[in-house]
């Protein structure tokens, strides 16, 4: 692995430890993708952290595992970063000076609702957890936490990402007013779009494909986000996002009903009478 110190902006910042760079591993020098050769199955992960002893041990990890790594140093700096290397993955710290990690997620739904995140935190309280997952991230994941199991949570993100991709082909699934297009991935309800997550289109496209059956919060984890390990308070942030967003009234749901002691369940809608 090189560990390259290179200015974001093209500016020589000297040795601040606080000036933007990016450390890059020797599977790809440039961009993610610099040149036609380059393998495109090769996935780019971009870890937004000012810690360069955690953020090095996750290359050394990333690079173990054939995935490219690169390093940026200052959060102010990630959406042109973004928008300049199109990362598959972007592993976001939350807290770094000048730049607040749970602001930039949700700014990152807003610009790019297919790029999954993970949040990685020292702040391990559920409260915490909980507005991570609301900010739109795919994962959340506390400090210190073991690099192979983060580099493990990173490959079920991204297969999740690669099955939904090849889920485009599936026909739309329609519940009364609602419409789940796979080709386009995108929600209606009565006409008018509905912004969704990588993963909260993921979740209602499951559970409107199995309607009438009861799910627990594990169930959904392994079958939706690919887990066999992790915290279901996930699921009820996500499933809590939904409510908010195709129900009626959230507090009282009509659709994405909760079973009592088991976990959640789709009521199917009548179909819409043409007028």
């Amino acid at each position: 692995m090189i560990d390259s110190r290179i200015p974001l902006d093209g500016i020589d910042h000297g040795s601040e430890a606080s000036a933007g760079y990016r450390v890059l591993t020797d599977r790809c020098p440039g961009g993610f993708r610099p040149d036609p050769t380059y393998p495109e199955t090769v996935p780019g992960i971009l870890i937004v952290d000012d810690d360069h002893t955690v953020s090095g041990v996750l290359l050394s990890y990333l690079d173990r595992a054939d995935l490219t790594g690169k390093h940026l140093t200052d959060g102010r700096l990630l959406h042109e970063t973004v928008a300049s290397l199109d990362p598959d993955l972007v592993v976001l710290d939350v807290m770094m000076p000048g730049a607040d990690g749970f602001e930039l997620c949700s700014e990152i739904r807003a610009r790019r609702p297919d790029l999954p995140v993970i949040l990685l935190t020292a702040r391990g309280e559920e409260a915490d957890r909980i507005t991570g997952l609301s900010s739109g991230a795919d994962d959340y994941v506390t400090k210190p936490f073991s690099p192979r199991e983060l580099v493990l949570r990173i490959q079920s993100v991204l297969r999740r990402s690669q099955k939904a991709a090849a889920a485009n082909e599936r026909p739309d699934l329609v519940d009364g007013d609602l419409m789940v297009s796979w080709a386009s991935r995108t929600v209606t309800v009565s006409g008018a779009s509905v912004p969704l997550t990588v993963r909260e289109f993921e979740l209602l496209a499951y559970l409107v494909a199995n309607p009438d059956r009861a799910f627990t919060r594990d169930e959904l984890l392994e079958r939706v986000w690919g887990w066999s390990f992790g915290d279901s308070s996930t699921v009820t942030v996500h499933v809590r996002r939904l409510r908010e967003k195709i129900e009626v009234d959230p507090a009282s749901p009509t659709r994405l009903v909760t079973v009592w002691g088991v976990g959640y369940r789709w009521e199917p809608q009548p179909a819409e009478v043409p007028q």
